[in-house]
């Protein structure tokens, strides 16, 4: 009887494991494909537009779906409804401080620019701490501390 209920036990912890870490699954980042992309009430067609984004790349947290619709949510916690065909992996961040963007992945290399908060940085790739952005006119490494966007 004891090994039943143990066996009961280790089953019904493994569903309760497995429910939490599939509600977070959805959580993603992604970016916009576009530069006007309508955010939508509801997640069809015939929901009203809530507001329009005019952002290409913006990071934005995918934090539910429903057929081919995500919910999203942004940097500054607005939400709506975004159809899939208008998003892709992510390739974006945003500062949410002001940063260093440096020529190499260490903060004794040589400074390249002052990158402000709030600004869009598009990413090449990242090792450990740092990342390899491009921002404008610029590009280098800068570190993961403080920024938005990433998975």
């Amino acid at each position: 009887m004891k090994i039943k209920n143990l066996i009961n036990n280790i089953f019904i912890f493994s569903l309760l494991i497995f429910f939490i870490t599939s509600s977070n699954a959805g959580e993603i980042f992604v970016s916009l494909k576009k530069n006007k992309v309508n955010v939508r009430y509801g997640p069809s067609f015939e929901s009203d537009i809530k507001y329009i984004y005019k952002k290409i790349n913006l990071p934005l947290k995918q934090i539910d779906k429903k057929e081919n619709f995500r919910r999203i949510i942004d940097f500054k916690n607005n939400s709506g409804w975004i159809h899939i065909s208008q998003l892709k992996k992510n390739n974006s961040v945003i500062a949410t401080k002001d940063k260093v963007l440096f020529k190499k992945p260490s903060s004794f290399a040589k400074p390249v620019a002052q990158i402000k908060e709030g600004r869009l940085l598009i990413l090449e790739k990242c090792e450990q701490n740092w990342c390899r952005i491009t921002s404008e006119e610029f590009e280098g490494w800068i570190k993961t501390d403080n920024i938005w966007g990433l998975n």
